[in-house]
């Protein structure tokens, strides 16, 4: 099965899902905004995106800058901030069994389908 953790405010989010739509690919939304991921998700979805938790963190967001940005943390430290402030988490991902993308680009999404 394939999930997609979506935001609709998002141009790019809402491309990768028309993009899943259109290909008729089954598939289900987690808007992450209403419904985060915990810790532990977190955690796993870097194991299947194979990066680190730096990767998906939108550091240009303002609330990164206004709160986060002038302090060095561990990765857990980051991990409890996304878990906390969902709105940091860049978008959108595609999990697909074990793997996982941020499906920013539609030939990237189309390659890992």
């Amino acid at each position: 099965m394939i999930t997609i953790l979506h935001n609709n405010r998002c141009g790019k989010s809402r491309a990768a899902l028309q993009f899943l739509e259109s290909k008729g690919v089954a598939f289900e939304v987690r808007n992450y905004l209403e419904n985060p991921l915990s810790e532990v998700e977190i955690e796993n979805l870097l194991s299947k995106l194979d990066t680190s938790i730096h990767n998906i963190i939108r550091k240009n967001e303002d609330l990164w800058k206004e709160n986060f940005s002038e302090t060095t943390y561990s990765d857990s430290g980051l991990v409890s901030i996304l878990a906390n402030y969902p709105k940091l988490l860049q978008r959108p991902i595609v999990i697909k069994d074990n793997k996982a993308i941020i499906a920013r680009e539609i030939e990237k999404l189309e390659k890992f389908l």
